[in-house]
């Protein structure tokens, strides 16, 4: 039985918590609450919920991960994907604004807490694999496109809907005309100073003499000084009275635990949406935790995270927030800014929960146009369209998982996108694993080796096929082998030998079984005895469960080479005396070099 601190990773660090780690705690949670509070409000826009919703989700969730997640720099919250695809899950269901649109959005963290939990508890971790890495990257890359385009209503002034980026910008041009100038003169300039804040103003300001800390801290903030100099611009010019969308007011305090709705109608139709925002959000969590852990020579335990993320999810859904994840830009910010331990992620909920119970009056007049711009020059960081480029020269094949998730996410919206990128990845997988590669080996001259006839210069025999199978055998590719070693024989009447060099295969399964078993008797009945080398020990273990070996008609050899040089002695003797540089005789047959 596991202890009790493999559940509450808080009992481990707990005990080695000094004084020296918590001032650098509050270091980072104090830099973090800065960036954190613009963002919560903006993301919380995005989802289509009230700005006061993003604090919210902002608050118990940091400290539910503080004491069952197990990174010491993830630092949880709102994000821009989840926040996107929460928009779109509720926005079938319910019309923003509603009450009922809020109620959903509790649910679904709720969902997707509980569907985290239940997955770390039963170690599922693994089944975030079945989103390749072109996968995440296409979603992204095409959700912060969607978001980007989304967000530019705001700062045009126009009313938009539409969830596909076809509607987005078809929306974007019918309403042109009706740009509010007040609002543009709001946003563009809003957008344009995060832009430059975040690409030039850090080596300025190190140019100037600060340090490079202290230089991070003030970028860091550059969001901050936007919300504070567009509020002040609306109050003093009454841009609310121009037409200028402004945030209006956030209620003060904090928000009273209550339980979610128990709506059974409700709860499966966000069934499908909650799995799919907790497979993203832990795929894109925990590479964000393990890539800053791997920095300090660290480790996180995956399916711990899935119950650090699924607490945080409970804790949001209980404080009326919507679901969340661990943030890429925030974790490396509070990585980059001391964090040492997850107490940094409390201390952070201890300043959030100050700002939405004091600072909230502050922001009446924050201008949607600002939120707006944090939002873009958040979300475009985020697009890796060279990505598509570097996956074309390297796999063609995930290269079509990739360009086919971000072409369906952007024309028919982020769930089908997700659900297309992982289809399109098994329907890959399998076709590559039911055509796996088959080679004809003979040995390197002068050496033990064999490697394959089309790529070294190698000698083989008349008498003995070596085939080298590089994957394992399992129901989709056992037609395939048995197909392609029976068409080899065929090509070469004076085999009398066949031996399946068995290096790369890590599992044969019962249909794999019953081909080898056919393959056995095949060969058998046209006087060719069948081998089989290099068997790893589990898949040894298996098959000395069964009668097959009983049955084989030839031999199970250690390695490649006892089979040859038992099975062609005099082949094997003049490959081992002859210098790869010699001359074979013509009665051996020598593979050209590609």
């Amino acid at each position: 039985m596991k202890p009790l601190a493999a559940y509450l990773p808080i009992l481990d660090w707990g005990r080695g918590y000094t004084r020296a780690m918590a001032t650098d705690d509050l270091i980072a949670a104090v830099i973090v609450t800065i960036m954190l509070i613009p963002q919560s409000l903006a993301y919380a826009l995005l989802a289509g919920l009230p700005p006061e919703i993003g604090l919210y989700a902002s608050i118990l969730p940091l400290v539910a991960y503080a004491v069952f997640g197990t990174s010491r720099a993830l630092a949880v919250g709102p994000v821009a994907v989840v926040s996107l695809m929460t928009a779109s899950a509720v926005g079938e269901i319910a019309a923003q604004g509603t009450a009922d649109y809020l109620t959903a959005a509790v649910v679904l963290a709720f969902l997707s807490g509980v569907m985290l939990i239940a997955m770390g508890l039963f170690r599922l971790g693994f089944l975030a694999n079945f989103l390749s890495h072109p996968v995440i990257s296409g979603f992204i890359t095409a959700s912060g496109l969607l978001i980007a385009a989304s967000q530019l209503k705001h700062i045009l002034g126009i009313p938009v809907s539409g969830a596909t980026l076809v509607d987005i910008v078809g929306g974007l041009a019918a309403g042109i005309g009706d740009t509010n100038m007040a609002t543009l003169a709001v946003g563009v300039p809003a957008t344009l100073f995060l832009f430059l804040v975040r690409s030039r103003v850090k080596p300025l300001l190190v140019t100037a003499g600060l340090g490079p800390r202290m230089a991070d801290i003030l970028v860091k903030a550059g969001p901050v000084a936007a919300v504070a100099l567009t509020t002040l611009a609306a109050s003093w010019f009454d841009l609310g009275a121009r037409g200028v969308h402004l945030v209006g007011h956030i209620p003060s305090g904090l928000p009273s635990p209550h339980m979610p709705i128990l709506d059974p109608d409700l709860w499966a139709a966000l069934a499908v949406p909650a799995l799919l925002i907790s497979v993203i959000g832990f795929v894109e969590s925990v590479s964000v935790a393990q890539t800053l852990a791997a920095k300090r020579r660290q480790r996180i335990q995956p399916d711990q995270e899935l119950i650090g993320l699924g607490t945080a999810n409970i804790a949001s859904a209980v404080s009326g927030g919507y679901p969340v994840t661990g943030g890429f830009a925030r974790s490396v910010v509070n990585f980059d800014a001391g964090a040492r331990t997850p107490a940094a992620g409390a201390f952070t909920a201890v300043g959030i929960a100050l700002a939405t119970m004091f600072l909230t009056p502050l922001i009446a007049d924050l201008p949607q146009a600002t939120l707006a711009a944090t939002i873009i020059v958040a979300v475009l960081s985020l697009v890796d369209l060279k990505a598509l480029a570097r996956v074309w020269a390297y796999s063609k094949s995930d290269f079509a998982a990739m360009a086919g998730t971000i072409l369906v996410t952007l024309g028919f919206g982020v769930e089908p996108g997700v659900v297309t990128g992982v289809a399109v990845s098994l329907a890959l997988y399998l076709h590559r694993n039911a055509r796996p590669h088959m080679a004809v080996v003979g040995i390197v001259p002068g050496t033990e080796h064999f490697r394959n006839i089309n790529r070294h210069k190698v000698i083989t025999g008349e008498r003995v096929l070596s085939v080298r199978v590089d994957e394992s055998l399992f129901f989709a590719n056992s037609r395939y082998l048995e197909d392609r070693l029976l068409e080899l024989v065929a090509e070469r009447p004076a085999i009398a030998h066949v031996v399946l060099q068995a290096t790369a295969v890590n599992e044969i399964d019962a249909s794999a079984l019953e081909s080898l078993e056919e393959i056995n008797r095949r060969l058998g009945d046209s006087g060719v005895a069948f081998h089989l080398s290099e068997i790893k020990g589990p898949v040894m273990d298996r098959l000395e469960r069964t009668d097959f070996l009983q049955h084989l008609t030839g031999r199970v050899f250690l390695t490649q080479y006892e089979a040859f040089a038992s099975l062609d002695p005099e082949t094997a003797h003049i490959a081992e005396a002859r210098s790869p540089r010699r001359a074979t005789p013509a009665s051996f047959w020598i593979g050209p070099q590609i």
